[in-house]
C-alpha cells in the first residue's frame, strides 16, 4: 500500500468517526454508525475482488462520507426528493474525498476518478462502480433490510428489492443468495426474484 494510500484512509476514517449517531454492534459496543458502514463496504470488497485497485479501495470506504451532514428529512418526500438527496450526497462525499487524497499526494486525476466512482457515473459499464454498487447492495441486505422491510409497505418493498437486484452483478447475486435472511426477509426476496 502507497502511504498515499494510507494517509486517505486514515483522514476518510477520522471524518466517519465524527459522525453523532451511534449504532449498537451484536456484541453490544456502540460506534459512530457511517465507521462500521465504511468497515463493511471494505470487507464486501475483499470478498468481491482478490486484488482491488486503491482508488475503488478508497471510493469503497469513502461512499457515505458525512451523510449526516446531508439530511434526508431535509428534502422533499417522494422519488424526485430521495434522487435530489442521493445526487447531493454523493457529490459532497465524492468532492471531500477528492480534496483528501490530493492532500495525502494523489493526482488531481487520480482523484476525480474516485469522485466519479462514488458519484457512481458509469453504472453498467464501468466495473469500478460496478463494485462499489455491488457492496452498497450486500452491505444493505446483510445489515439493513431486515430493520428496513419492517418500516415500508410490502408491495414498496418487493420493488425495492426488484430494484437493488438489478444494480448488481451475477457475482453479486450469487453472494446475496447465501446470506442468512429471517423468514419474512427470505419471503420478500423470494417473492421480488420470481416476480421479476
Amino acid at each position: 500500500m502507497s502511504s498515499a494510500f494510507e494517509h486517505t484512509l486514515a483522514a476518510i476514517d477520522a471524518l466517519h468517526a465524527q459522525d453523532p449517531r451511534p449504532t449498537t454492534l451484536a456484541d453490544g459496543t456502540s460506534h459512530p454508525q457511517e465507521l462500521i458502514y465504511a468497515q463493511r463496504m471494505s470487507r464486501w470488497l475483499e470478498r468481491l475482488q482478490e486484488t482491488p485497485s486503491e482508488l475503488l479501495r478508497i471510493a469503497v470506504r469513502a461512499q457515505h462520507l458525512q451523510r449526516w451532514q446531508l439530511p434526508r428529512s431535509d428534502y422533499p418526500e417522494g422519488r424526485i426528493g430521495y434522487l435530489t438527496w442521493r445526487r447531493d450526497q454523493s457529490a459532497q462525499a465524492g468532492d471531500t474525498t477528492a480534496a483528501l487524497m490530493e492532500e495525502a499526494g494523489y493526482s488531481q486525476e487520480e482523484a476525480k476518478r474516485v469522485a466519479s466512482m462514488i458519484r457512481k457515473q458509469g453504472l453498467g459499464r464501468d466495473s469500478d462502480v460496478q463494485a462499489l454498487e455491488d457492496c452498497a447492495c450486500l452491505v444493505f441486505l446483510e445489515n439493513y433490510f431486515a430493520d428496513f422491510s419492517r418500516k415500508v409497505e410490502h408491495d414498496h418493498m418487493v420493488r425495492i428489492v426488484q430494484k437493488t437486484w438489478g444494480k448488481m452483478s451475477p457475482q453479486a447475486h450469487a453472494l446475496a443468495l447465501t446470506l442468512p435472511m429471517n423468514d419474512a426477509c427470505a419471503t420478500l426476496v423470494k417473492e421480488a426474484l420470481d416476480s421479476h
